[in-house]
């Protein structure tokens, strides 16, 4: 390919030409992937799916109430709502209406979409509402009275921008967004962190700390634990080197960096400081969970409390406080492992929390660290249902909600394997399929591959009734890119080595069919954002592997992704195209740079997209559905106007979407009659 971009034009967002072009290819797809009477018959089913009852509403508790975001048939847009814990318990629970975004749109003449509020504690009545337009990052805020259930007149508003917000008290707010020329990093997110006073004008909002112009964002936040109470400044220098900051009460004193190393995570609960390591420090592997007194750190001692080692098959994957305790989550071979954590005057108290079968998936969905031990977490798996618990540290826990079976799955079985990749590392995999294994069915690989984004057991209906009951195989990959195996398993495939995870992905691809459990010709491939970089890379560098690809909001061109959007912020992740050094193995895995005419033919392509996405630049997946067009490779292209990077704002743009892969994924995998 040239240095000239003859498709350029198409990065011109919502220019009439680049959107004319837009409504030709989707009419183009809509036409070849929905005529059949199957599409809407598989449409209704996964929409209800997407809108059943019986799914498990999400909590999250700010004093007496737990509120929860919902959507379904009635409420396209959704419901901010509250429930006690009592009526919580019930099987219909009864739900108080905060704030409806159906009604507001209407009135507005707004395509709003939730992106969250900010409560402040302890009375929990002053909200900071934020608004997406039709699922856009960017968000507006309002404050909004949580007592009355309105907007709050001529209270705390922000314009629409990659706002970063929170309170310190009724009367002030911690504050970065758009204040105009040299405010916002290349990336678009706020470099400057002030502290707004009510009845001022934002502009006039104090300056506190600013982030260098080569940064990616900085933010401010107030802990207000009662009797810890202290205020942090976060600086991320890149997507993986970041510093935190103590504000001293002393107006005048300077900030007091926390000493951690730059590429280590550091959280501050009461008096405890805790740690991730990234890299070897203070005699300590990488993948490392350190807690330390914070008042002693800060005086220079750093004699650590070890919480978590890793091993060579064992990860840390996460970790959340209750008031007293620390609930930690590991992953051994990808599967989940909880134990609850007690400080003391003679060291750390472990003990397991139950209920965590094989190959499953369980993460603390919410805890309130300020008010007590109270924790919620869940457990899921590929063919096992989601169940929320409630429980009290070191007490009782109790199973509160159980998602319904909503596809059958009887005769159908989870194992798992692990492939050799090109430089003979082990690569996990999960494969959920018929249990007496018939021999080869099509079969869909999901990836991802990056930005230590772990690919771990859990339950889609979506899946279950689109794809497994219709008797196709679903494999999840855990390649390296990501945290699968902590730190290490994510630096193995950043920068030049990126090509590692592209290996990982051939190599299960190529064990799939050595266990004959599929063939080439029957293997479907998917994955989003980096993964549909990865899904790019795959049908440029090994298209004889597969049968079909799909590729949700992807990078593409990777000469030009840092110019786009966010795109600079993944800087650290992938290289930089300005730099010579890095250019040259960027230009090698950019798969809009590599579509060839000669080799092997590529397989069927779907990209699919969204106006809206601010994060991903659309022009990635225009660009590359042109190109693959221009030198006559099978490429079907499909753009949603709204929807931002998650590709959809409600149930029903996700049915369609949905439906759209899973039929064009079935035609082409299922041998002709």
């Amino acid at each position: 390919m040239s240095d000239e971009d003859p498709y350029l034009w198409l990065e011109d967002v919502s220019g009439e030409e680049a959107l004319a072009w837009v409504r030709e290819r989707n009419a183009e797809t809509v036409a070849a992937l929905t005529a059949d009477p199957g599409f809407k018959v598989l449409e209704r089913e996964i929409r209800e799916v997407l809108d059943d009852d019986g799914r498990i509403p999400y909590v999250v508790r700010r004093g007496p109430y737990l509120y929860d975001f919902r959507q379904d048939a009635d409420r396209v847009r959704g419901v901010w709502r509250r429930t006690t814990l009592e009526e919580y318990r019930a099987e219909r629970p009864a739900w108080e209406t905060v704030l409806d975004l159906d009604a507001l749109a209407e009135a507005e003449g707004e395509k709003w979409a939730w992106a969250g509020a900010a409560v402040l504690a302890p009375e929990y009545r002053h909200a900071l509402v934020m608004l997406s337009r039709d699922g856009a990052d960017a968000c507006v805020v309002r404050e909004f009275d949580l007592e009355i259930l309105e907007f709050v007149e001529e209270g705390f508003t922000v314009a629409e921008a990659k706002t970063r917000i929170g309170w310190i008290d009724r009367d002030r707010l911690w504050i970065g967004t758009d204040f105009g020329p040299g405010s916002m990093s290349g990336s678009g997110y706020p470099l400057q962190v002030r502290r707004w006073r009510r009845g001022t004008p934002l502009a006039e909002a104090e300056l506190v700390y600013e982030g260098r112009d080569t940064d990616l964002s900085a933010s401010g936040w107030h802990d207000d634990t009662p009797g810890f109470a202290r205020d942090f400044v976060h600086r991320q220098i890149d997507f993986w080197k970041q510093e935190l900051f103590l504000l001293p009460e002393e107006a005048d004193a300077p900030p007091v960096k926390i000493d951690v190393p730059d590429d280590a995570g550091a959280h501050v609960h009461r008096d405890w400081l805790t740690v991730t390591t990234k890299s070897p420090w203070l005699g300590h592997p990488e993948g490392t969970l350190l807690a330390f007194r914070f008042e002693a750190f800060l005086a220079g001692d750093r004699e650590a409390e070890v919480l978590f080692t890793p091993d060579e098959r064992t990860a840390l994957a996460g970790y959340s406080w209750t008031a007293n305790h620390l609930i930690l989550g590991t992953r051994a071979d990808v599967s989940s492992r909880m134990e609850l954590l007690t400080p003391g005057p003679e060291g750390w108290r472990r003990a397991p929390l139950p209920g965590v079968p094989p190959l499953s998936t369980a993460s603390v969905t919410c805890t309130d660290p300020d008010a007590g031990d109270e924790y919620f977490h869940h457990v899921t798996g590929f063919l096992q249902p989601s169940t929320l618990y409630r429980g009290t540290a070191g007490g009782d826990s109790e199973s509160l909600k159980q998602e319904p079976a909503l596809f059958d799955t009887s005769g159908l079985a989870v194992r798992q394997y692990f492939a050799t990749s090109a430089d003979g590392t082990s690569v996990p995999y999960f494969v959920v399929g018929p249990e007496d294994g018939p021999g080869p069915a099509p079969t869909l690989l999901y990836g991802y591959g990056g930005f230590e984004i772990s690919m771990v057991p859990g339950y889609s209906a979506v899946t279950g009734r689109a794809w497994l009951a219709r008797g196709g195989t679903y494999v999840v990959a855990g390649i390296r890119g990501g945290h699968e195996y902590g730190p290490a398993w994510h630096k193995a495939a950043l920068g030049a080595n990126r090509v590692r995870a592209y290996e990982d992905f051939a190599a299960v691809a190529r064990d799939l069919v050595a266990r004959d459990i599929t063939t080439h010709a029957q293997l479907g491939i998917e994955g989003g954002s980096n993964g549909g970089l990865l899904m790019g890379a795959m049908l440029t560098r090994d298209p004889e592997l597969f049968g079909a690809v799909v590729a949700h909001v992807p990078l593409l061109d990777m000469l030009r992704f840092h110019k786009l959007l966010a795109g600079a912020s993944w800087i650290a992740e992938y290289g930089d195209p300005d730099d010579p050094a890095d250019r040259t193995h960027l230009e090698r895995i950019s798969p809009y740079h590599q579509v060839r005419t000669d080799g092997p033919a590529y397989p069927p392509l779907l990209l699919l997209t969204s106006t809206r996405d601010d994060r991903v630049h659309p022009g990635h997946a225009r660009k590359m559905a042109a190109r693959l067009r221009e030198h006559g490779h099978p490429v079907f292209f499909h753009e949603h106007l709204g929807g931002g990077h998650a590709g959809a704002t409600d149930h029903g743009q996700t049915a369609f979407n949905e439906a759209l892969v899973h039929t064009f994924l079935w035609e082409r995998l299922t041998p002709r009659r």
